[in-house]
């Protein structure tokens, strides 16, 4: 009889232990983030857009979740790859606007490097092109793309600014694909590193140049959209080829029999450009107010997807407020890495996916520019959204005063009653108004 309780208990525990075991590494998710480029708040067709086809980002919304109040970590392409990639405001990580990403800041990609994931990079950098903080200085052992902000998809040259300069890059080596269409070898470098043979789980950053100028979308794209007014056309044409080429990566990852234990997240890094070199606009924000380079909704808030079939229902879409900040911590949860012990402003938003349950943050910073007097910030708690030097970004640049910066230098609406952001009530509300710079300054304190 004791010999028999002896053998029970030593089953009990067995199974206790193999219960609450922690997954082996090679059982842990593989993690694919994809980053669109200035996107307007509303192009998907899954958000009601009807004038431009995304079936590809649909299908993945259908099987996955779709995000409905998802935030940029700010309204520029560098400052929100920062917010991105260490979970922190891009103030408190020292890159606010366009520029580098310091070197001496945990990202993702050494987070899970270290807990023993393979890591790749393929796109657009921004962040750096010194050896340390290049995407190889800053945790990712394999990647291929441009280092600057755009290039041209054929000849691979960043254009915009002289002088002229070659920018493609294999793991650090130039290299040189010239007409060679680089959505494709996107695709191509996202296919070789999915298909690595490897133990190891991976996580890997696909960060797509598109709908971001120079508009090159494919003749068919252009054909389809033809009768559309320009520059709905052009912009239109490089979005829809953007969900072509992702489909095709998405569908060799089902094929490869992956899907059910890798994450995929595909969010744009901020609102669409209205800038002279985007022919002056092409997005849509909807609803919105503002757009790149403004903090109002048009130039933070973006379209975003996350499916995990083991973890997260599908087809349904989920209306809390989340950011770019957030999928850092969410993504060590899921993936059982332990986080960075650095401040993070990102909170886990695993229950808001999995359960539909109430988000976790009431509060948000965002900072475009450096310190001073001129920087635009702005500070959300609750459904109160407090802008200060405010710049309105909607209208075609040629066509803005001042670069869209108001005369109000605070700006403050109720996003609950005025999604819009039409109406200032901050000489009306003051007791809001002293409330969040009172809550602005405690937030930024230790940064500032």
């Amino acid at each position: 009889m004791i010999r028999f309780s002896w053998i029970a208990a030593v089953v009990a525990l067995t199974i206790l232990l193999a219960v609450f075991a922690k997954p082996s590494l090679a059982e842990r998710p593989n993690v694919l983030i994809i980053y669109g480029d200035d996107q307007g708040s509303i192009d998907l067709g899954c958000m009601g857009v009807t004038d431009l086809q995304t079936p590809n980002l649909d299908r993945l919304a259908n099987q996955g979740l779709l995000l409905t109040q998802m935030y940029s970590a700010a309204p520029v392409c560098s400052a929100s790859r920062v917010g991105l990639l260490t979970g922190r405001y891009p103030a408190r990580a020292g890159q606010p606007g366009n520029g580098d990403l310091r070197s001496e800041e945990v990202t993702i990609a050494e987070t899970f490097r270290d807990a023993g994931y393979r890591t790749g990079q393929v796109g657009k950098w921004h962040l750096g092109q010194t050896a340390q903080n290049n995407p190889k200085g800053q945790g990712f052992d394999d990647w291929f793309g441009h280092l600057g902000g755009c290039i041209d998809n054929y000849s691979h040259f960043f254009f915009w600014a002289g002088p002229n300069r070659h920018d493609l890059f294999d793991n650090g080596r130039e290299v040189y694909r010239p007409g060679e269409y680089f959505p494709q070898l996107m695709v191509d470098r996202c296919k070789t590193f999915i298909d690595k043979p490897s133990d190891q789980p991976w996580l890997l950053y696909w960060a797509f140049n598109a709908p971001h100028y120079p508009y090159q979308g494919t003749p068919d794209w252009l054909e389809r959209y033809k009768d559309l007014p320009s520059p709905r056309r052009e912009y239109g044409a490089f979005l829809s080829t953007m969900d072509q080429y992702i489909g095709e990566v998405i569908e060799h990852l089902d094929r490869s029999g992956l899907s059910e234990n890798t994450i995929v997240i595909y969010q744009a890094d901020h609102g669409h450009s209205t800038e002279i070199r985007a022919f002056g606009g092409g997005g849509n924000a909807g609803p919105y107010r503002g757009a790149k380079f403004s903090l109002f909704e048009g130039g933070i808030r973006v379209p975003s997807i996350v499916r995990f079939p083991p973890k997260f229902p599908a087809g349904q879409t989920r209306d809390q407020f989340m950011t770019a900040c957030d999928w850092l911590p969410t993504l060590c949860q899921l993936c059982d890495v332990k986080p960075p012990a650095n401040t993070l402003d990102g909170v886990s938003i695993v229950d808001v996916l999995s359960h539909d349950a109430k988000p976790p943050r009431e509060t948000f910073y965002w900072q475009f520019g450096g310190g001073g007097k001129n920087a635009q910030w702005a500070v959300r708690e609750e459904n109160w959204k407090l802008i200060g030097n405010p710049r309105d970004t909607s209208a075609n640049e040629t066509q803005r005063k001042d670069g869209g910066r108001l005369q109000d230098k605070l700006f403050l609406a109720d996003l609950s009653q005025d999604i819009g952001e039409t109406n200032n009530v901050a000489e009306s509300r003051p007791d809001i108004t002293q409330r969040l710079l009172k809550l602005r300054a405690e937030m930024t304190s230790d940064f500032e």
